[in-house]
């Protein structure tokens, strides 16, 4: 029997690390598209009336506002490369530990305030270039310390309890980001990034993918878990977009999608580090959320979307 070369081993780490890199530039990009449609529904909106952008009670965006931002054409390319990215995403995150895939998807906020600069006209302060030269200092300490991924198979009791998790936080938080309103960016961020993270945690356990067997799979909660979590993760990142920074949000959905499925697959699913770089890895972990909320932190006050006006320089004719 000929022994497997280090080539061999290393290629569906290879293949994983390419493919999460490729689901962050997709997940970037769109995020950019996505404020630049909500961003333009909402002044062609105020345009047609007097009252300004349609807004619930507390200040934050009506159903109705949200609908029209997401049938802009801005919006809908970058739902398609949202799809693209989770895809991707998912094939990384059965490749790879859940602290590196995520962590490297999350790295779209690097995308996200580049192409933000350009297409969105947004000045970033000294302190947000820091805060994303850390988190890319951060991806690197990860991608050096990471070891195999861990296990496929929990226990179905756990299928249920991340479907029922995800569901109260998803039905829950959007009820709390709309009496939230205006102040509710963050917020909205943070819990849109956790329902991506509970998305990708449904996908590292999912049933029935490998050998592929439908039964097993349309019976999985975890199935269930993945369309609960990325629908409502986007309808809670489109809340986001459309009342605050683009690149606050985006760092807020980051930590949500980074900080639970890592621990998760620590914990319990056996992701590990190389041997004897457990401590780099840690540090790398940390250092990911502290920069991806610096950027939230140091990015609020770019400018809500409320807040803009129909034929401002920067936004107008884009």
């Amino acid at each position: 029997m000929v022994p497997a070369s280090p080539l061999m081993i290393g290629a569906p780490v290879f293949i994983g690390l390419v493919t999460a890199v490729a689901a962050s530039a997709c997940y970037g990009t769109g995020s950019v598209l996505q404020a630049l449609g909500a961003r333009r529904s909402a002044r062609e909106e105020a345009a047609r009336s007097e009252g300004g952008v349609s807004l619930t009670e507390h200040g934050g965006p009506s159903l109705s506002s949200t609908a029209k931002a997401a049938v802009t054409w801005e919006f809908i390319l970058g739902t398609v490369l949202d799809f693209v990215g989770f895809g991707l995403g998912a094939l990384a995150a059965r490749l790879l530990p859940l602290f590196l895939s995520q962590t490297i998807i999350s790295a779209n906020l690097v995308i996200t305030a580049l192409l933000s600069v350009r297409l969105l006209g947004l000045r970033l302060k000294q302190l947000e270039w820091l805060s994303i030269g850390v988190l890319c200092g951060a991806l690197v300490m990860l991608a050096v310390a990471a070891g195999p991924e861990g296990d496929h198979v929990v226990a179905r009791a756990v299928h249920w309890w991340l479907l029922a998790v995800t569901v109260v936080l998803i039905a829950g938080g959007s009820l709390l980001v709309r009496r939230l309103g205006r102040s509710g960016a963050i917020v909205a961020g943070l819990l849109s990034g956790l329902g991506f993270g509970a998305l990708g945690i449904g996908v590292r356990i999912l049933d029935g993918v490998d050998p592929f067997d439908l039964v097993a799979l349309v019976s999985d909660p975890a199935l269930y878990t993945i369309l609960v979590g990325g629908l409502g993760g986007m309808y809670l990142h489109t809340v986001a977009l459309q009342v605050g920074s683009v690149n606050g949000a985006t760092a807020a959905l980051v930590v949500g999608e980074t900080v639970l499925p890592g621990a998760v697959g620590v914990i319990w699913l056996g992701d590990s580090s190389r041997d004897g770089l457990g401590w780099l890895a840690a540090i790398g972990f940390v250092l990911a959320v502290v920069s991806a909320v610096g950027v939230a932190w140091f990015g609020e006050d770019e400018g809500a979307l409320h807040g803009v006006e129909p034929h401002q320089p920067e936004l107008a004719d884009r």
